[in-house]
């Protein structure tokens, strides 16, 4: 990892942009206005909710990026990156992936087998709007966001007639990037194209800390030792999406969309740092294809409105491990199929029959069918698969909700969810929220909510074969969080939006899979798990010329996850510990510069310590030192009447960080992307 010298070089460079970064692009040179009085009440809808929402011009600008590296540079949850185009899965306020809620477009994209989602497989090309809801605030939305739920979008845009958009991108490692969108638009109608294709042999060098080469002298005595330095070996990929959207506005407050997204990627699994075989003789694919789709309808009155949609999710995943045990001799030791279909309905009404009430209802019914097996060793008794499961299982939400607005600046909101999985009917989920609107115009906005949550264990978790555990109960939690806001405008040309919240989480019969007698892993209701912490985020932008301008955002989170439960054994060291994989301390920092037709983009990122055993042990294999990324874009832009021309250079782990973001995954040290943007002027 770096030097301390090098650490303090780094800090010292960081302390200035930070500082510059406090300001933000208008296009305009700073003048006097005149004043003017705004009056406005805050929406009811959003009552003590605790929201980030990642700004879309930060979701455009990284076009090559998916949405796992959106998230990890504009917000400060825990991205955790199995490498460079695998899995990505994130950690909310100290949880596990799977306790974070994910919705596309409404559609929950969520694993039914795993329970979580991969965000290395969602292109930043395919969503406009990407929102975090900490906490409570997910009960909104869906039931078993223990810590929380992200919504993605993909909106109509606003414009008359045909616009088409060819992004062309190389990179480091052989990489190769096409972006491709067209659309047309009018008063009524808009229809959207996208395609994205990328792929990468994805064989960049890193040095070794698992294994160590003797340096020998004449007499083959061992004089010096050395971590050497080795290629990512079998780690190519290829990806291709198709984003298909239609959308209708009928003026008279109805809308109607369409959103139909396939999927197909290969993507080769690299060997890991402490694997010492050839690899020559070593083969580790995964196939991924999916379909999702939705269909949405909303109408708004003057005092209500209605949403209705329906979806459809079909997605299979082909896994193979093969490896060679004599020479031209290959054995297929794993040949992991799995199938999944799922259907949903959602429907919901807002009433707000006066200023100061608004009644909500909504109803959420789900349908998922599974198949998983392994080809190798599935054998079937009886019409039943002994080493994998075929299960079909339904989910039902249903919410009600009221929010008032006691006065003119305070809020207070109740909402009552009930669920069930098949047979399981868990007690209803309450949440309540409260704001305050201590000073006026938001300059100072105090906020608290309280609520009870559960999570039914996965289809994985009940009956996956070996170990699946069909008696698990399910992990039940209580989060409470409290929080102040403040938008400031000091100057004409200077606004300020700041928060801080702290939260804290008790969670019982905490899922954990464990080793068992029989030589494989089983999951079991053993933790109870206390988390806590606070969340600071800031954004800052202003004109200083009439061509220059900047901009600034920034995430700080301190999570403490600790396992309270009882020791399983007299050598369990794992009670009053830290999760593992979970930071103690987490920031993100991204600045941008905008003067005449160039720009700059500078983000940054850090994690802490992380631990890979639960006993927190500080060996060599116990814990993953803390690292900061540095990346850094420059971009220019040239107009001409035929075509726009946006030219964009990136480099990626600008100070050479040699780092871990999960054990034996080395992640590649810096690289290099240009980008050519097309747009013709229609």
């Amino acid at each position: 990892m770096k030097s301390l010298p090098s650490l303090r070089l780094l800090l010292t460079m960081l302390i200035p942009a930070a500082f510059a970064g406090t300001f933000s692009l208008r296009g305009q040179s700073p003048q006097r206005l005149s004043t003017l009085t705004v009056t406005s009440t805050r929406p009811l809808k959003e009552t003590g909710l605790q929201i980030t929402s990642i700004d879309s011009s930060a979701i455009k600008e990284a076009v090559s990026l998916s949405m796992a590296d959106i998230l990890a540079y504009n917000s400060a949850i825990y991205v955790k990156n199995y490498g460079r185009a695998t899995l990505s899965t994130v950690s909310f306020r100290g949880t596990s992936p799977s306790h974070t809620n994910v919705t596309w477009n409404g559609l929950p994209i969520n694993s039914p087998m795993l329970g979580m989602t991969d965000f290395s497989t969602i292109p930043s090309f395919f969503v406009d709007g990407a929102t975090l809801l900490h906490g409570a605030s997910s009960v909104t939305r869906s039931g078993g966001g223990l810590g929380g739920a992200i919504s993605l979008t993909t909106d109509p845009e606003d414009f008359d007639g045909l616009k088409v958009n060819y992004v062309q991108g190389i990179g480091s490692f052989h990489t190769f990037d096409e972006y491709a969108r067209v659309a047309w638009s009018n008063n009524r109608w808009y229809v959207s194209t996208r395609v994205v294709n990328s792929s990468s042999r994805n064989d960049y060098t890193y040095i070794n800390h698992d294994r160590k080469e003797n340096v020998y002298d004449d007499d083959h005595n061992i004089i010096d030792q050395y971590y050497p330095r080795e290629r990512n070996n079998h780690g190519s990929f290829r990806d291709t999406h198709l984003l298909q959207e239609a959308a209708y506005n009928s003026g008279r407050g109805d809308r109607a969309k369409i959103a139909v997204w396939l999927t197909d990627s290969r993507r080769e699994l690299p060997m890991l740092s402490t694997d010492y075989g050839s690899p020559k003789g070593y083969s580790n694919e995964q196939r991924d294809r999916a379909l999702r789709a939705v269909a949405a309808w909303d109408h708004n009155g003057s005092t209500w409105h209605v949403r209705a949609s329906a979806g459809y999710i079909h997605s299979s995943l082909h896994y193979d491990y093969s490896r060679e045990v004599t020479s031209g001799s290959w054995t297929l030791m794993t040949r992991s199929r799995s199938r999944v279909n799922t259907f949903t309905g959602h429907a919901e009404g807002d009433w707000q029959p006066t200023r100061r009430w608004l009644l909500s209802a909504s109803a959420d019914l789900t349908q998922h069918y599974v198949r998983s097996s392994d080809l190798n060793s599935t054998l079937l008794d009886n019409g039943q698969l002994i080493n994998g499961y075929d299960k079909g299982r339904a989910e039902v939400s249903v919410s009600l909700s009221a929010r008032w607005r006691a006065s003119e600046r305070v809020n207070l909101s109740l909402i009552v969810r009930q669920e069930a999985c098949g047979n399981n009917v868990d007690a209803p989920v309450p949440a309540l929220f409260a704001e305050w609107e201590a000073i006026s115009r938001g300059a100072l906005v105090l906020k608290a909510s309280a609520t009870r949550n559960h999570r039914f264990p996965s289809l994985n978790d009940l009956y996956f074969m070996p170990g699946g555990n069909p008696n698990l109960r399910n992990e039940d939690g209580y989060t409470w969080d409290c929080g102040v806001s403040t938008t400031l405008h000091p100057t004409d040309v200077l606004s300020t939006d700041w928060s801080l919240t702290w939260f804290d989480s008790h969670i019982t019969d905490w899922i954990q899979w464990l080793p068992t007698t029989k030589g494989f892993f089983s999951p079991r209701n053993v933790r109870r798990v206390h988390a806590y912490g606070l969340e600071l985020k800031g954004h800052a932008d202003a004109s200083l010329a009439r061509d220059l301008s900047m901009r600034a955002d920034g995430n700080l989170s301190m999570t403490r996850s600790i396992n309270c439960g009882n020791p399983m054994s007299a050598a369990d060291k794992s009670v009053g510990k830290q999760l593992p994989y979970i930071p103690e301390w987490s920031a993100s920092l991204t600045c941008g510069v905008d003067w005449r037709q160039w720009s700059l983009l500078y983000k940054w990122c850090y994690y802490s310590e992380r631990f890979t055993m639960s006993s927190n042990d500080h060996s060599l294999t116990g814990h993953l030192p803390a690292y900061i990324m540095n990346n850094v874009t420059i971009g220019r832009y040239i107009s001409t009447r035929p075509v726009d021309l946006n030219i964009k250079l990136a480099v990626n782990n600008l100070f050479n960080e040699d780092y871990l973001s999960v054990l034996s995954r080395p992640m590649p040290g810096i690289n290099f992307e240009l980008f050519l943007s097309l747009t013709p002027n229609l």
